[in-house]
């Protein structure tokens, strides 16, 4: 009963802090277009201050440790992000837009690292994987957030969604790291690292923009549904791939999970239609947070100090570097940047071929 309590806490915690105090901004973004006035490069620019702020609050955790088990960091984070959704419709200024995504990175990227670092330790692989599978509910539950026809109405039920999150993760406290492991290991980590800064370029673009570009080849009901199936299939993903790593190697699953997700990045941009925008949405949340969980487990079993941070950190970076690699190509639409998005995921493949324990399995 323990072990499904604090999983449940975690997976609270997630689901506020990244599905949606982060991804909210995916469904609601075609709305901003349309009502608001936003334009696709402020988009994008917003999407950047978003993975900036992720990044600072990431380093962060690297320069003091102590945040990792701070309760009040937490609860502060949360807070702090229900905030700037909140505060979102209160205006059309871009600079107001991009101070409250930019916190609002900040906070999400506290409340992963205080989260994850709170259940990795302490909870078996199964219940780890519910933990995570936490992102994927709060995904599916930003997916509601536009049931209604205004972009302003959006904002607050995700503000009103994120409070009722933080109220199960309040007493969530991180623990310490795990004993450092120096020598040879520090090559497999160095592979892991490419490979999870590589998947943060390749994912973030097709996360912040996949719905966007399914609107442009199929309807509107469409193209927010198939968040809603991002996340419906990300909930139980990281717990399905838990159960595979009782069987096969953690670097063998996510050289398989990086090579899903480009097939199913890529899928809509060769094939149109409803059929081939739900596959892919199933394919990207049934991978994306297979990914992280993989990555983040072999990080911790290489004993790398402060693993979580660091991998977070270079996440972070590829994040900053997606939606800027491709903002160029956005006038054409956004089917160009699903395409660039599915080619860095598979160099994040190869990446993942060199990510291999030197002396047994990683399991």
């Amino acid at each position: 009963m323990q072990q499904w309590r604090l999983a449940g806490q975690g997976a609270a915690a997630l689901a506020g802090g990244m599905g949606i105090g982060r991804f909210a901004y995916t469904p609601i973004l075609p709305m901003m277009h349309t009502q608001a006035g936003l334009s696709p490069r402020l988009g994008a620019a917003l999407a950047t201050a978003n993975y900036t702020g992720y990044l600072a609050g990431a380093l962060a955790a690297v320069l003091a440790p102590r945040l990792l088990h701070s309760r009040w960091a937490l609860r502060l984070s949360l807070v702090v992000l229900a905030a700037t959704l909140a505060l979102m419709p209160l205006g059309h200024s871009g600079l107001l837009w991009l101070g409250l995504r930019l916190v609002a990175g900040i906070a999400s990227a506290l409340v992963f690292v205080i989260a994850v670092s709170a259940v990795l330790p302490r909870l078996h692989s199964h219940h780890v994987g519910w933990a995570f599978g936490g992102v994927g509910a709060g995904i599916a539950l930003s997916g509601v957030v536009v049931v209604g026809d205004s972009w302003r109405t959006a904002w607050w039920i995700a503000a009103a969604l994120t409070v009722a999150c933080t109220i199960p993760a309040w007493h969530l406290t991180g623990s310490p790291s795990p004993a450092a492991d120096r020598g040879s290991r520090s090559r497999h980590f160095t592979a892991l690292l490419t490979s999870y800064t590589l998947e943060g370029i390749g994912y973030i673009i097709a996360g912040t923009f996949l719905v966007a570009a399914i609107n442009e080849t199929a309807s509107g009901p469409v193209g927010n549904s198939a968040w809603i199936v991002v996340g419906l299939a990300a909930a139980p993903s990281t717990a399905l791939w838990a159960r595979l790593a009782r069987h096969w190697p953690r670097p063998t699953l996510l050289l398989a999970a990086l090579v899903l997700q480009a097939a199913g990045i890529a899928l809509p941009t060769i094939v149109h239609g409803v059929a081939a925008a739900l596959i892919s949405a199933a394919l990207f949340g049934a991978t994306f947070l297979g990914v992280a969980n993989l990555a983040i487990a072999i990080g911790t079993e290489l004993r790398v100090p402060h693993a979580v941070a660091i991998l977070t950190t270079g996440y972070s970076l590829g994040q900053i570097a997606g939606p800027l690699a491709v903002g160029p190509l956005l006038h054409n639409g956004y089917q160009q940047a699903l395409l660039v998005s599915a080619g860095v995921v598979a160099l994040a493949a190869v990446a993942a071929l060199l990510i291999q324990h030197p002396s047994r399995r990683l399991a």
